[in-house]
C-alpha cells in the first residue's frame, strides 16, 4: 500500500488550496482515509478523516466549516479542499489509510488507527 500526497505549497492568509492523497489501489480497500498534519515544535493531529464504506467525513473543530475532505473512487483519490486558510494552518500534512477497521462506523483522528503513511506535503499560510 502507497499513499501519495500532493498539493502543498506557499498561500497567503484566506486563501485556498486543495490536497490531494493518491493510493497505489483502490480506495475500497481500506476502510477510511485520513489527513493529519504536523506544525513545527508540534505533536502531529488529525485533521479530517472519510469513511470508505459510507462516505461519512469528519473535521476537527479547528478547521470545521473551512476544510472539507472527499474522495473520487474513480481516482483512488481522497481530496482535502482548504480554504481559509490562516497562518495556524501552516504544517507538513500527510495522509494515511486504515485497513482494519479500526473505528467501526466512521473514522479518527488517532495516528494509531492508521497503519499506511503518505510522505507529507508542506502547506505554509505567509502573506
Amino acid at each position: 500500500v502507497q499513499l501519495q500526497a500532493s498539493g502543498g505549497g506557499l498561500v497567503q492568509p484566506g486563501g485556498s488550496l486543495r490536497l490531494s492523497c493518491a493510493a497505489s489501489g483502490s480506495t475500497a480497500n481500506y476502510y477510511a482515509i485520513g489527513w493529519f498534519r504536523q506544525a513545527p515544535g508540534k505533536r502531529r493531529e488529525g485533521v479530517s478523516c472519510i469513511s470508505t464504506t459510507d462516505g461519512s467525513a469528519y473535521h476537527a473543530s479547528s478547521v470545521n466549516g473551512r476544510f472539507t475532505i472527499s474522495r473520487d473512487n474513480a481516482k483512488n483519490t481522497v481530496y482535502l479542499q482548504m480554504n481559509s486558510l490562516k497562518s495556524e494552518d501552516t504544517a507538513v500534512y500527510y495522509c494515511a489509510a486504515d485497513s482494519f477497521q479500526s473505528v467501526v462506523g466512521g473514522c479518527g483522528f488517532l495516528e494509531k488507527e492508521y497503519d499506511s503513511w503518505g510522505q507529507g506535503t508542506q502547506v505554509t499560510v505567509s502573506s
